[in-house]
């Protein structure tokens, strides 16, 4: 059959032969979510091996395996030469050197790529070139890429593509169903626990009333933080006559298809799941998301975000944001730019730090204050309370000497206080082998959020306290 690649596609592609040309042997493939990358990567498969070049593919779940070999066999990828296997798999051929010699690997979602099982495949085959597609080319920690890749390439950004019809526009709606000073982080993200005690009582029943109101029989996907959650969720659902189901890592395969299944031909109209639709899997009817986990990971919050974006003639999609992801992150429509040195810095028509949110009080509708007309929520047409500005607050006290030691004193403090931090950025993006004395551990932990004793128990660990 033919196939052919949309033009921002044939862009991609014609600067990672540029890149190539040029020298550069690992190279970072940025494209964001939902604009087919798996495409991108069926094409350079199919002319490796058209070259007799031998293909290797690594992704992190089984369901990415057989969906991608799905899409190369249609795409023309003479399979003989190319396999696609889960990076634990490759791994463990990797060490027992069982695994044959590519020329060419793809890494699918490879913000993973800086993992020690995804560098031990690489690493052990130096001569191959090796390209990493991800829609976000940084870890949670912020560190980039420049450790395992020499080049980037920057797909359009998700503007353009609105514009151009390659994704839909985007209704953000969030409502205010969360106490976030009560959220608390582990390694980098929220736990379980504490987004459980953030979380108001209301927010399942609430999150009900939201769809119905703003997106009533349109297909859903609802991410949940647990089980327990995804499962109340899609009772609520079910109570209110809205056919739903749960899905989450448990569920047998075979039955976790059925459900798909039922839900692209409509019999099911609201699944709920925890973190299984999130990278990759293909769920193209999909109209409006409910996000009810809180993240720090950006990667996560486009794949929740975005996955409503499939285009559609007259398509809007519909996204009920109830944790507050947005103040984190803006809004999945916002301007990006990368870099391999780290994470991605937000850039806006307006300015660097970009255009204040703003979020209806009426219909919870939430957009940039430039977008609003006269005071007009742009969404429902409801009027925006002006905010006045705060007046300045005069305090009656007297003038004090300050002493010259004591002022002295509090500059060092500040200054002092501004090196820990910048001390504790440039420790941020480190690996934990890179980090060799107990005071490295503690500003690393700190970082990230650890608890206290963690720096100690693990310089015990490894040898930097005896």
């Amino acid at each position: 059959m033919t196939n052919s690649l949309r033009p921002y596609q044939q862009d991609t592609l014609d600067n990672v032969y540029k890149s190539l040309r040029a020298g550069h042997k690992r190279i970072v493939v940025q494209q964001p979510p939902r604009t087919g990358k798996t495409v991108i990567m069926a094409e350079i498969a199919k002319r490796a091996t058209a070259k007799c070049n031998r293909v290797l593919v690594v992704v992190h779940r089984q369901e990415l395996v057989e969906q991608t070999q799905r899409t190369f066999v249609k795409w023309g990828v003479d399979m003989s030469l190319c396999r696609v296997g889960m990076v634990q798999t490759l791994w463990r051929r990797v060490k027992k050197g069982t695994s044959q010699q590519p020329q060419v690997i793809m890494i699918d979602e490879a913000h993973h790529a800086l993992a020690k099982s995804y560098k031990t495949v690489v690493e052990a085959f130096p001569d191959a070139t090796t390209l990493m597609f991800t829609a976000t080319p940084y870890r949670l920690s912020g560190a980039g890429m420049a450790e395992v890749a020499d080049d980037l390439i920057q797909g359009l950004q998700v503007t353009n593509l609105i514009n151009m019809g390659f994704l839909a526009p985007v209704k953000y709606f969030a409502p205010p169903d969360i106490n976030a000073g009560l959220l608390r982080r582990q390694r980098g993200e929220f736990t379980e626990d504490s987004i459980d005690k953030a979380l108001s009582k209301r927010i399942y029943g609430n999150a009900v009333d939201q769809y119905k109101l703003r997106a009533n029989g349109k297909k859903a996907i609802a991410y949940c933080h647990t089980v327990q959650a995804a499962k109340r969720l899609a009772d609520e659902f079910n109570k209110n006559g809205i056919s739903a189901v749960e899905v989450d890592g448990s569920t047998p395969a075979a039955e976790r298809a059925a459900e798909v299944e039922q839900f692209r031909n409509g019999d099911i109209t609201v699944m709920t799941n925890v973190e299984i639709f999130t990278e990759g899997l293909d769920l193209p009817n999909v109209d409006c998301v409910i996000q009810l986990r809180p993240t720090q990971s950006l990667a996560l919050y486009l794949q929740f975000a975005m996955r409503a974006m499939n285009p559609r003639e007259g398509k809007t999609a519909i996204i009920l944001d109830h944790v507050g992801n947005y103040e984190r992150f803006g809004l999945p429509t916002d301007d990006r730019e990368w870099s391999l040195e780290g994470k991605g810095k937000k850039s806006f028509a307006g300015g660097a730090t970009g255009p204040q949110i703003q979020t209806c009080r009426a219909c919870f509708g939430t957009f940039y204050v430039t977008q609003a007309h006269e005071g007009i929520c742009p969404l429902c047409g409801a009027p925006l309370p002006k905010e006045a500005p705060e007046e300045a607050k005069v305090i009656d006290v007297d003038l004090v000497e300050v002493e010259a030691k004591k002022a002295t004193q509090r500059r060092l403090e500040r200054v002092h206080a501004i090196q820990r931090q910048n001390a504790i950025a440039q420790i941020a993006g480190k690996s934990l082998n890179e980090l060799t004395t107990m005071h490295e551990l503690a500003l690393y932990a700190t970082a990230h959020g650890y608890k206290k004793g963690w720096s100690y128990f693990y310089g015990k660990k490894h040898g930097l306290i005896e």
